[in-house]
């Protein structure tokens, strides 16, 4: 393993100075507050005491919670108790940004709505993550991501014809939902802080940034009636597009969309005559008689190694791709010249490779400042930037609020 990075200071990070109460649980709210901790703000994870957020127990080895939950600080608070939510006002009083992912409904039935939270502080910037929505007829269902996968559309054109619709093997609308909060938090703080003056509520469903990604569907639906098939990896849009197997076993990827890209596949391929073909003249044309092109372009492949048709494709200025696993990745040149991966030191193991900040900005970079922390770590700290006395603390601490 490589010699740790050292952790940095984040006083140059774009975000510096903000504040984020992030009351949320797994994963969507978590890769929210994740981009916004590596870019500086001053995440404080409230959880439940004793019992912490779910993401903790979401895989082997806390190693979600260890990835996700970097460079913020932790929190353990009952935010049900009125004593707990006396703190949480505090709290919210010196904070830029409150983020929830209960069931719509439950700040209002514990009496601290975003009315409440805005009355505190005017500028606050809420946000709302659920699976439904706040409005609409399903705002009062629970909703988890595999729920969002199926009825968004994906599940139903993941996989091949002949079997069951298959759900991503991740945390997709999860984490889709995240990088879309956190635009939709700068946009919201940018709002406030250039004319409109004051904070707003974002209504951040799992549905609809995951829905949103999935191509014109809606548009193309009501031009031609066309649903979208499963058709492993063919595709409606593209041909020749694929993952192909190679003489070792292994796979490439490779797609020639644009017409100047299948001229060149056609003459690396030894098959210069097909681009005449009247079934392959066009994009459509090779779309619709893909099973042919397939057939002839997989032949190809299939005699040389992974790395043989890597180094052949690539010196004809060919789009060719290996298919890797993180155990291919780990030491791969370009995870390794790019630096997508760094280690960092960690309270259990040492040390812990982890995807480094991104994107890469040229002037204010992310950071990584401190370990994923321990639940409860920065309770006490946390509680004296808000004027509360050691002896207040212990008081809450018996009562079972911290």
């Amino acid at each position: 393993m490589t010699e740790p990075t050292h952790f940095e200071d984040g006083d140059g990070s774009p975000l510096y100075g903000l504040r984020v109460l992030d009351l949320s649980r797994l994963a969507a709210g978590n890769m929210l507050t994740h981009m916004m901790a590596d870019f500086g703000a001053d995440v404080i994870k409230i959880e439940r005491p004793g019992v912490g957020d779910d993401l903790r127990r979401f895989g082997k080895h806390e190693s979600w919670w260890k990835e996700y939950s970097r460079s913020k600080r932790s929190l353990s608070m009952n935010p049900r108790s009125k004593e707990g939510q006396e703190v949480l006002l505090k709290l919210v009083e010196t904070a830029d940004v409150f983020i929830e992912s209960f069931i719509p409904g439950t700040l209002e039935k514990w009496g601290i709505g975003p009315d409440v939270l805005m009355a505190k502080n005017g500028g606050l910037v809420i946000v709302r993550v659920s699976g439904w929505g706040q409005t609409g007829p399903y705002a009062h269902k629970p909703g988890f991501g595999s729920l969002i996968e199926g009825m968004s559309g994906f599940a139903a054109m993941t996989g091949f014809a002949d079997r069951e619709p298959l759900l991503p093997p991740l945390a997709l609308a999860d984490m889709i939902a995240g990088l879309a909060g956190y635009g939709a938090v700068l946009a919201a703080l940018r709002a406030r802080d250039q004319g409109f003056g004051r904070g707003q509520v974002v209504d951040l469903s799992l549905f609809e940034p995951l829905f949103s990604i999935l191509g014109p569907m809606a548009t193309a639906h009501a031009i031609d009636g066309s649903v979208p098939k499963r058709r492993g990896n063919w595709g409606d849009v593209a041909a020749p597009r694929n993952v192909y197997e190679c003489s070792d076993g292994g796979y490439v990827a490779m797609s020639a969309t644009m017409q100047s890209m299948w001229e060149k596949l056609a003459v690396a391929i030894e098959r210069p005559e097909l681009v005449e073909d009247p079934r392959f003249l066009t994009n459509p044309d090779r779309v619709q008689n893909r099973s042919e092109l397939e057939a002839i372009v997989s032949e190809f492949f299939a005699k040389r190694t992974v790395q043989e048709n890597l180094n052949y494709f690539e010196e004809r200025g060919i789009t060719v791709g290996p298919i890797c696993n993180i155990a291919d990745l780990i030491k791969h040149p370009f995870i390794l010249g790019r630096q997508v991966v760094k280690t960092y030191a960690d309270p259990d193991h040492g040390a812990l490779p982890m995807h480094a900040p991104f994107p890469k900005l040229s002037g204010t970079p992310g950071t990584v400042r401190t370990p994923a922390p321990m639940q409860g770590e920065n309770t006490d700290e946390v509680l004296a930037e808000i004027g509360l006395t050691a002896d207040q603390i212990a008081i809450l601490r018996d009562k079972g609020i911290v």
